[in-house]
């Protein structure tokens, strides 16, 4: 496994330090305002620097919300919301042209920018607006660009979207499809607080003992660490253990477990090899080290493939759920293993 830190390239021991000190200070900043929630905000920032989109689901009143803007406010990013509605038009989200009087007299379009010209943009609650304002919000995700009028805008950079929603009162709402989910690198649940966290967080809250927030990077030092992601080097046993991990998720192929034929219906695509590996890189950078491990594949799989697998009925008959079937896949594939590049 490729290791030590001798095998950096020296434009990169610097970056790495402070890439560790930078996540450290940030922790520290979100500390003021967010109660625990650690893991939350490790896969969040895990999600920016991998250059992705993240979707996060709880219940509420877990602070979803403060949390996204918290993490933007520490980056110094431009931040905006947009609270999702079933009356939510698309051009409510991307912007549209308006006709204005030039000052020669004549009539022009102009394209008014909707709120989703941000760095970070929080769609709140994306599952309560229909499906075509979610298609016009997922194509910015995805295209990183807006086109109005024939006109192609591009958004800015760096542009992460953190999408929430409720998984309570589903009546009324408009579920994200599974292709459409797939668009988001990782899939966060935000869980209820510890008891010494609940207690902690009534006590900050009813005596006004918050803090305010020092922003710790910018957005140029932001895309430095995306692109420092794209040359942590990954072993092949690394490799290879993200790639078993993906293959055996599908029902009926070489290899799979028992488990995963009886209890799922359809199993990670392509982009579940691309998260894992991608996301453990950098789940590394913020742990100081140039190299992703199997224990980083680890850390992030259960975001990078809860959206990515279906359990079927029986499975659901069983008491298991996608995340009992990642544990038992995790559970089933060994990370001491040899892997090797298939034969084309």
């Amino acid at each position: 496994m490729a290791s030590a830190d001798a095998k950096i390239p020296s434009k990169d021991v610097a970056a790495v330090k402070k890439c560790e000190e930078s996540y450290n200070k940030i922790k520290d900043e979100l500390s003021k305002v967010i109660v625990g929630q650690d893991e939350v905000i490790e896969q969040v920032l895990i999600s920016m620097f991998a250059r992705g989109h993240a979707l996060l689901e709880g219940v509420p009143g877990l602070a979803k919300t403060l949390l996204i803007s918290s993490i933007a406010e520490s980056l110094k990013l431009s931040f905006k919301r947009i609270q999702f509605t079933p009356d939510l038009m698309p051009s409510d989200v991307t912007g549209t042209d308006i006709i204005q009087e030039s000052k020669g007299g004549n009539r022009e379009y102009k394209f008014l920018q909707g709120p989703i010209f941000a760095n970070m943009v929080l769609a709140d609650e994306i599952n309560r607006t229909p499906p075509k304002t979610q298609a016009a919000m997922l194509e910015s995700m995805q295209e990183r660009q807006v086109s109005a009028g024939g006109t192609v805008h591009s958004l800015p950079d760096p542009f992460f979207v953190l999408a929430t929603q409720n998984p309570l009162e589903q009546e009324g709402t408009y579920p994200l499809p599974e292709a459409q989910l797939d668009r988001f690198l990782l899939y966060i649940k935000v869980d209820y607080p510890s008891g010494a966290e609940e207690w902690e967080i009534a006590r900050r809250v009813t005596t006004g003992d918050l803090g305010g927030i020092k922003p710790v990077m910018t957005d140029k030092q932001i895309i430095e660490i995306q692109n420092l992601v794209t040359r942590v080097p990954v072993s092949d046993q690394v490799l290879g253990y993200a790639h078993a991990l993906v293959r055996t998720s599908r029902p009926g192929a070489e290899g799979a477990p028992d488990f995963i034929n009886n209890w799922i219906d359809w199993g990670a695509g392509p982009r579940g090899i691309l998260t894992l590996v991608t996301c453990a890189k950098a789940r590394a950078l913020l742990y100081g080290r140039y190299h992703a491990t199997v224990e980083d594949v680890d850390a992030v799989a259960k975001p990078a493939l809860r959206h990515r697998i279906a359990s079927n009925y029986a499975a659901h008959a069983q008491g298991l759920d996608n995340e009992a079937l990642i544990d038992m896949l995790l559970d089933s594939i060994s990370g001491e293993v040899e892997y090797e590049q298939p034969a084309a």
